[in-house]
């Protein structure tokens, strides 16, 4: 089994993308051959600036290691220095169609109503995409919700692909299959239950920064909106009590442990006394991560060593993957 994923690095990493896919990253390394890449191909498709992006993705780089993230176990680059990715996107754009592309939700919810405004990079987004993982022969890409459209899309381009262009018997390319994460945690902002957690929000307190101290986790869990009411001894007591909802399910996913077994602890108790126990669970986890951040953050030639190591190992896996490509397409190359 070979795992392909991705994150764009837009710094300042949270709770939220720890719970939602990067400790589930570091877990699938014992499990299955693993290429994880920094988006930074994809980070273009909007406007940026360029000396935050260098730093981001550097500093996204220190991140994963930080959570757990092993070079030496895993496959971890940049996509710009794998030249492949682009590469083979330009030849995908010829199977890709305009109305699969019209159709993907995130092109709607990003374009908005300025579509002639918006890049040609951000609607051919998801072309960029698939590349990234049928590049790699990926048997499984974990997916979440919101990305579940571009791993279908990726499945018909490679299908198509391979009908027009390969034989049954000798496809050009793997058709991946979805990762669900055993705990795919949704994990909301601390000042309002219906939101997800996110580094957009102007409010910080909104969020735990992987970064964050011991005493800034506490404070802000301390100041987490809640409810005045007691919690319940079971799950369905949780229902339309978003913001305790959130809390217990981070208590829940931080653990290890079902929703209905952290209930059973703290069942008949208010937030007083549930709030002091969730800090000190997120504060243990955290404050390792956060401390070997921080050592690792400002070493820069440590930082391009690692992900120049990976690039190199993704151009030698790639290479092959699109050579048959250009063959297949009948590109005559030196």
């Amino acid at each position: 089994m070979r795992v392909v994923s991705g994150i764009q690095p837009t710094g300042n990493l949270h709770l939220g993308n720890y719970l939602g896919a990067i400790r589930n990253w570091v877990a699938m390394q014992d499990q299955m051959e693993c290429f994880y890449f920094l988006a930074d191909l994809h980070a273009i498709s909007q406007p940026h600036v360029p000396a935050e992006l260098a730093a981001n993705t550097r500093e996204m780089a220190a991140a994963l290691v930080a959570c757990g993230v092993d070079p030496d176990r895993s496959v971890l680059f940049n996509q710009a220095q794998v030249p492949a990715h682009a590469e083979l996107q330009w030849l995908l754009n010829g199977t890709a169609r305009m109305g699969w592309l019209n159709r993907m939700t995130q092109w709607k919810d990003k374009a908005g109503k300025n579509r002639d405004g918006q890049s040609v990079a951000l609607f051919t987004y998801p072309v960029l995409q698939a590349a990234d993982v049928l590049l790699y022969q990926a048997t499984h890409v974990p997916v979440g919700e919101d990305q579940k459209q571009h791993l279908e899309l990726a499945r018909d381009i490679a299908q198509s692909f391979n009908s027009a262009f390969a034989s049954e018997e000798a496809p050009v390319f793997t058709l991946p299959d979805p990762i669900i994460p055993p705990e795919a945690a949704r994990i909301m902002s601390l000042r309002d239950g219906s939101a997800k957690m996110s580094k957009s929000d102007p409010s910080d307190m909104s969020r735990i920064n992987l970064i964050d101290d011991a005493d800034t986790i506490m404070a802000k869990v301390r100041k987490a909106k809640t409810d005045p009411e007691p919690l319940p001894g079971e799950a369905a007591g949780l229902e339309g009590r978003a913001e305790a909802k959130n809390l217990v399910g981070i208590y829940a996913a931080m653990t290890g442990q079902g929703v209905d077994a952290v209930l059973a602890q703290f069942a008949g108790q208010g937030f007083g006394a549930f709030k002091p126990a969730l800090g000190e669970v997120l504060v243990e986890t955290l404050s390792p991560i956060a401390e070997r951040f921080n050592a690792l953050r400002h070493d820069g030639e440590m930082l391009d060593a690692i992900l120049a190591k990976g690039a190199s190992r993704a151009r030698e896996v790639a290479a092959p993957t699109l050579d048959a490509a250009y063959r297949a397409l009948g590109l005559v190359r030196g």
